[in-house]
């Protein structure tokens, strides 16, 4: 395992693939793998970069978007390490996914500082996959940003949230009206906007100023929100946002341990689990800190579980 991460971290993509794989293994022996990696990670130094969420509705533009992204912030920082996770939507009739954001999220493949990972959604509702989280948790140590763009969501589809540190909505002009900004859910959540397609001249400045507009009388604050006009044909707006992507905040992934992990006991044991998991401890993040984390506490539920 340590040469294993001493290779990822080198920035060999194959060991990068390898350690991912490990961490979307829903497997209970692939708890021990990834406890290894990470303290792999931890003796080696590597630090927690920020993770960044791009999120919209289908054909905004966000894979081209985060493509552009991601190019520009290695060409600003030489120290700069960015990986992409875009989940595609799986068929809810035959199970399979095309994971066609590979074709939009066009940068350089034998650039050692970029990674690319797909996913697909398994039918999870959120727009993020159940083994998002765990792929971030290790890229996220290997890379200064990790830029998770989701499925194209709905108004009600917030989970990447939870996820992100730094949450941005890519909205594409004609996306809605005074009205349609207004409305509660996605409009909500992110920490900034960006209105993409802005080479669609009159079309993208009415979908920019009718945003700025309602965000202001949707809620007191709402309106100190960033909103930002870009091009990912031109270029135009994207070193301006990509800028701020650097500055992204980071660290929070241990911090929403908990709901992740509340989340898996969920889906494995249902309504019953979650009232064991609050019988065992006053608060989910003391379970965790008690057992060592995230695959510690997976670990021990699995074990009190087993012998109920």
């Amino acid at each position: 395992m340590t040469a294993l991460v001493d290779a990822a971290l080198a920035g060999d993509k194959r060991a990068i693939a390898r350690l991912v794989t490990r961490f979307e293994d829903d497997r209970p022996a692939a708890v021990t793998a990834r406890r290894a990696a990470l303290a792999a990670l931890a003796a080696a130094g590597a630090s927690t970069g920020s993770v960044v969420g791009v999120t919209g509705a289908p054909g905004v533009g966000k894979s081209t978007l985060v493509g552009a992204i991601a190019t520009r912030l290695i060409a600003d920082d030489p120290a700069a390490r960015v990986a992409v996770v875009a989940v595609d939507p799986s068929s809810p009739l035959t199970g399979g996914a095309l994971l066609g954001n590979r074709t939009r999220v066009r940068f350089p493949p034998d650039e050692p500082r970029l990674y690319f990972r797909s996913q697909a959604s398994a039918a999870e509702l959120g727009g993020v996959a159940r083994a998002t989280h765990q792929a971030v948790r290790v890229l996220a140590r290997l890379f200064t940003t990790v830029l998770v763009e989701t499925v194209g969501v709905g108004q009600g589809e917030i989970e990447i949230v939870r996820l992100a540190d730094h949450t941005y909505l890519v909205l594409q002009p004609h996306g809605g009206d005074h009205v349609q900004f207004m409305k509660a859910g996605i409009m909500e959540v992110p920490d900034a906007f960006v209105v993409s397609k802005g080479d669609l001249d009159a079309a993208a400045t009415a979908t920019y100023h009718a945003l700025a507009a309602s965000l202001r009388l949707a809620a007191p604050g709402a309106g100190d929100r960033p909103i930002y006009r870009t091009s990912a044909r031109t270029g135009a707006g994207v070193a301006e946002l990509a800028a701020a992507v650097a500055a992204a905040p980071r660290g929070g992934l241990v911090a929403r341990a908990p709901y992740f992990f509340e989340r898996w006991v969920a889906t494995e044991y249902g309504r019953a689990g979650l009232r064991r998991l609050a019988a065992l401890a006053p608060s989910t993040a003391a379970y965790l800190a008690a057992h060592g984390g995230l695959d510690g506490g997976q670990e021990a539920f699995v074990a009190a579980e087993a012998g109920r």
